[in-house]
């Protein structure tokens, strides 16, 4: 059984539809990219398996479970985090403390004296631990995104859904953050769907991509064989590039 199933999936606002009927499964252990063009319904598809947005219509399982209602605290609870482009830390807490805070509202009930080893483990995963009791604010934007990944890993999850986290940074921070996902997979066991612009960083990290365009799924593959699909073409160049290059 796939670990998370979505299926026919909907996402109106108003009368306009930002995703429409989409389906696909994702196996424990894989890392999905999910593609497409600005307003292709990436992040909002995300936002309705995390629980920041109900779907309109469809169904979302995760391991067996109907969690297309949930919300965001649920969702964690059962093992699915979400790490979102612009961090939400507590700003009137310190690094650790942001850390400790996910820790102790994941899944499982742990002690404080846990919840702080577990944070401390994942300041260190993410190369935050020698910040770790500064105020949050001593932290770059690139830095925000570390605590806010250490932050959801302290929670223990099966799922993480990670939302353009990699927009804007330089080449060696997008570098680090490929193999912070990478090494979360090997080390962690997470099973991760990212949304990304950023395709060097995508052809070099996803083992499938899955592309949206207009709120439609339009391809689900290997990233090489998925990115030569006419149709993908089109919807990332457009009709006239697409005629010419053929």
């Amino acid at each position: 059984m796939a670990l998370l199933e979505v299926v026919a999936v909907e996402k109106h606002f108003g009368g306009l539809p930002a995703v429409g009927g989409v389906s696909f499964t994702v196996d424990e252990g894989e890392i999905v990219a999910l593609v497409g063009p600005n307003g292709a319904g990436k992040s909002t598809l995300l936002k309705a398996i995390g629980g920041m947005q109900t779907a309109t219509s469809g169904t979302v399982r995760f391991d067996g479970v109907d969690i297309t209602k949930f919300e965001p605290h649920q969702a964690r609870h059962v093992g699915v985090a979400m790490v979102l482009q612009t961090p939400r830390p507590f700003e009137t807490m310190t690094v650790r403390e942001n850390a400790v805070v996910g820790a102790m509202f994941g899944g499982a009930r742990i002690s404080e004296r846990d919840a702080v080893r577990r944070a401390d483990e994942m300041l260190e995963f993410v190369e935050l631990a020698e910040r770790r009791d500064e105020p949050v604010g001593a932290l770059n934007l690139h830095e925000q995104r570390f605590l806010e990944i250490a932050r959801q890993l302290a929670s223990q999850p099966r799922l993480v859904l990670l939302d353009e986290v990699m927009a804007g940074l330089n080449d060696s921070e997008l570098e680090a953050s490929v193999e912070m996902v990478r090494r979360a997979r090997a080390e962690l066991g997470v099973t991760v769907i990212w949304v990304e612009h950023v395709m060097k960083a995508v052809m070099s990290l996803a083992e499938r991509i899955l592309v949206l365009n207009f709120g439609e799924l339009i391809a689900d593959g290997e990233p090489q064989e998925v990115m030569r699909q006419p149709d993908v073409v089109t919807a990332y160049l457009g009709e006239t590039h697409h005629e010419g290059a053929a």
